[in-house]
């Protein structure tokens, strides 16, 4: 096999003719995780002990971090001669379509053991917390799979969404997060000097609201109400709802405040991992007066790490930045970048570090101004607490701050206007392509609408990457 240049990964040079994927059976482990709950009540059953039924936080916050220090980094990337291959071979989607049983089938075993088991309230909650980061870990596992192309995927998304009655993740994190992602119109990305309990609020009702209106939207240009089946955050609810009322007629109306629970810890250890995953990252304002845009995503706008443990535990989510710039490529050929931030370790410790605030300034903040060069001032810091973070960093004085963004301001803000097209568009980065005769009819562009008709912030229905600007123009074709 001929050797593959990789200017922009980490793959040493001579080595893409012997290279193998060494994970390959280490991505197994990940379908350890939904077995939990059987383990943590055969081990109750066996030692009579409580504690066992709190294995889900002790192995993903306590285990796993150990392993992730023990084992190191692993910054191998797969060649590109060989990404195709890669992501053609099924064995690496059985992995996350097998997740859901377990995850289902642990889901409804702890629930069933909670109800009828002789267990105390304490016991009880352990379980369905530990039920709940099996739940988040879902959470996970939706991600890979509703980023994908095929229609089947994306419903398998939805289903995993169900038990955390977050379905709207879908919606949001697909066509909003990766839209905004570093930019302070997005919910999902931690601004500095915001702590995790401040995040939480924040971008739990933000991706809410901003998830619902992105449907009405879509509606909206296709001259109807949101209120239809075909609505994606109504029929993942819907999915949740039926899923929860069958658990209460099955089990009884006490079974509700565990079923909260464990949403609850579910939903909020996704968001732990948004909170870490672009803390302080700002994309820059680009463009000429009248065309202004945020800088396209590039790998320096995510926070990564190589830790193998929490890699193969999800899925490659710590290898952030390619995943930003190819969202619909699978996670097993997701690469690292050698200009891409690195945190500390991994995504399991990092979130021990962020229920502790002062301890993630002391570690962070240090981080996110070595990462811009000392100029805090091109960092995405939260307005209320803006004060503080510049004059815990040595910023004086508005004037200073105002000195900085003017120097610094040239180097930043240049680049091309976008080009006006008048024929159809092709996504440079999934290779989704606009043509008039087609349209996008579940966007609300019928067959027939030209491409000058497509708004300008319109983005890729298959990414949700790339805005309308930044496709490439392709000539009009039939269908």
């Amino acid at each position: 096999m001929a050797s593959t240049s990789n200017d922009t990964g980490t793959v040493p040079d001579g080595s893409v003719a012997h290279w193998t994927d060494r994970k390959r059976y280490l991505w197994l482990t990940a379908l350890v995780m939904p077995c939990l709950p059987f383990v943590a009540i055969g081990l109750h059953a066996v030692t009579g002990l409580g504690v066992w039924l709190w294995l889900g936080p002790i192995v993903i916050l306590g285990v796993v971090p150990v392993i992730d220090a023990v084992t190191g980094l692993d910054r191998s990337n797969p060649p590109d001669d060989l990404l195709d291959a890669l992501e053609k071979d099924r064995y690496y989607r059985w992995i996350t379509y097998l997740f859901l049983p377990l995850q289902y089938a642990g889901f409804a075993t702890a629930f069933w053991v909670i109800a009828t088991g002789d267990l105390s309230t304490l016991d009880k909650v352990g379980l369905a917390v530990t039920v709940g980061f099996i739940a988040g870990l879902g959470i996970n596992t939706a991600h890979e799979l509703g980023h994908k192309k095929e229609k089947y995927e994306r419903w398998l998304a939805k289903i995993a969404l169900a038990q955390s009655f977050y379905g709207h993740f879908y919606i949001e994190h697909n066509r909003g997060h990766h839209v905004r992602v570093a930019t302070p119109d997005d919910p999902a990305s931690s601004r500095m000097g915001e702590n995790f309990f401040q995040f939480w609020p924040r971008t739990v009702f933000g991706s809410l609201r901003s998830a619902w209106r992105l449907e009405t939207r879509r509606y909206s240009q296709r001259g109807r109400h949101p209120f239809r089946p075909g609505n994606d955050v109504l029929n993942a609810w819907l999915m949740s709802v039926a899923l929860w009322v069958a658990v209460v007629a099955w089990l009884g109306a006490g079974i509700l405040p565990y079923l909260v629970i464990q949403a609850l810890v579910g939903l909020t250890l996704l968001e732990a991992v948004n909170y870490l995953e672009h803390y302080g990252m700002l994309r820059q304002i680009v463009g000429v007066p009248g065309k202004e845009r945020y800088e396209r995503v590039a790998p320096s706008h995510s926070w990564n790490s190589n830790n193998i443990a929490t890699n193969v535990l999800l899925y490659h989510l710590q290898r952030h930045s390619d995943h930003h710039a190819n969202p619909t490529r699978r996670y097993q050929v997701l690469r690292d970048y050698e200009e891409s931030p690195a945190l500390p370790t991994g995504y399991a410790g990092m979130i021990l570090l962020a229920l502790v605030p002062s301890a993630w300034r002391r570690v962070m903040d240090p981080k996110v101004l070595a990462h811009f060069d000392g100029d805090v001032m091109r960092a995405n810091i939260r307005p209320r607490s803006r004060q503080k973070v510049l004059a815990r960093l040595g910023w004086s004085s508005d004037s200073a701050v105002s000195r900085s963004r003017r120097e610094s301001e040239p180097e930043r803000a240049g680049g091309p206007a976008p080009t006006p097209m008048v024929h159809g568009g092709a996504c440079p980065g999934c290779g989704y392509t606009y043509l008039p005769a087609v349209g996008a009819p579940r966007e609300g562009f019928p067959a027939g609408t030209p491409w000058s008709s497509v708004p300008d912030n319109w983005c890729c229905p298959d990414c949700g990457v790339r805005e309308k600007a930044d496709f490439i123009a392709v000539e009009q074709t039939s269908p």
